[in-house]
């Protein structure tokens, strides 16, 4: 198994992944492997949404209606 170090980390961040790692009773070094597992295999809703449209035989021939309105400006104040 490979590891790694985390430098410049926030003390803000360490305390608060020291905090989670209670709650899930282990050690803070689990919590972070976890974290990190989790994030790297989170689906990515660009590359769901471009390999949906590569199996529907693709979206390079779909017709772009040309804009006929204006941006408005809007005044907030």
């Amino acid at each position: 198994m490979a590891s790694i170090i985390v430098r410049g980390l926030d003390d803000g961040v360490k305390q608060q992944l020291a905090a989670q790692a209670k709650e899930n009773g282990r050690s803070m070094e689990a919590e972070a492997r976890d974290i990190l597992t989790k994030a790297v295999r989170r689906p990515n809703i660009g590359v769901a949404f471009l390999a949906a449209g590569r199996a529907t035989g693709g979206v390079d021939d779909l017709p772009i209606p040309a804009r006929e309105d204006a941006a408005r400006w809007v005044d907030f104040e």
